[in-house]
C-alpha cells in the first residue's frame, strides 16, 4: 500500500515511516474517548490517516505490540471524522492475564465500548476495516487469512469523504512502540446483505 498521501492527526513525538512499515511510540496520557461512563473527553491519540471518497473498500493491517505493558495501552485501526464522530478497533492491555479485544463507536460525542477478553500473551493482530457507504465492519485475524467479525456499525456524517488509518496511544502513565505492516487496500470484502429486503 502506498504510504504517500498520509496525514497526521495529533502527530506523535516519536515515529518512523518507511516503504512498508509504520512505527508509533506512544506518549503517556494519550487517548480517544467521548463522555460515556467516565464523563471525560480525550481526543489526543496519534492517528495516521488516508482520505478517501470510495464508498466500498476494505483496509487491512497487521499490528505488533510486544512492548505494551500498562493498562489501556492500545493500537489498531481508526476512522476519524472529527472529535465527536469516529470508530476504532484495537487490543487494549489490561494486566498480565488478559487484554480486551474490542471496538469503540462514537456518534455525536458519545462513545461505546464492546469487548471480549483474550490472553495477555497475544502481541500481534490483523484487522480488516470495511466500508459500505456510511456503514462499517471491523474484523480481526491471528493469521491475516481467516477474519472474524468484531463489529458492524453506522457512523454519522460518513456518507462522503472519510479519513481512515491507524492509531496508537497510552491513556495512563505509559509508553510503548506499536508497529504496523502489511497494509493494503482491497475491494470491499464485506459482502452486501442478501437476506431480508430493506423496508423503504
Amino acid at each position: 500500500m502506498n504510504l504517500n498521501g498520509l496525514s497526521w492527526i495529533n502527530q506523535p513525538e516519536q515515529y518512523r515511516i518507511d516503504k512498508d512499515a509504520v512505527e508509533i511510540t506512544t506518549t503517556p496520557h494519550t487517548d480517544l474517548w467521548q463522555n460515556t461512563y467516565y464523563h471525560f473527553v480525550n481526543d489526543n491519540a496519534p492517528m495516521l490517516q488516508w482520505t478517501s471518497d470510495e464508498p466500498f473498500f476494505s483496509f487491512v493491517v497487521r499490528t505488533q505490540f510486544e512492548e505494551s505493558h500498562h493498562r489501556f495501552d492500545q493500537c489498531g485501526v481508526v476512522v476519524y471524522l472529527d472529535s465527536r464522530n469516529w470508530i476504532k478497533g484495537s487490543i487494549e492491555y489490561e494486566n498480565e492475564t488478559f487484554q480486551h479485544l474490542g471496538s469503540v463507536v462514537t456518534n455525536e460525542g458519545y462513545s461505546d465500548w464492546a469487548t471480549t477478553e483474550i490472553d495477555a500473551s497475544i502481541k500481534t493482530m490483523w484487522y480488516r476495516l470495511s466500508r459500505r457507504e456510511d456503514d462499517f465492519c471491523i474484523e480481526n485475524s491471528t493469521d491475516g487469512i481467516h477474519f472474524k467479525q468484531m463489529r458492524i456499525c453506522h457512523l454519522r456524517h460518513a456518507d462522503q469523504t472519510i479519513r481512515f488509518g491507524i492509531y496508537a496511544c497510552s491513556p495512563e502513565d505509559s509508553s510503548f512502540t506499536a508497529r504496523f505492516t502489511h497494509m493494503k487496500m482491497l475491494p470491499c470484502q464485506w459482502k452486501a446483505h442478501d437476506g431480508q429486503q430493506p423496508d423503504n
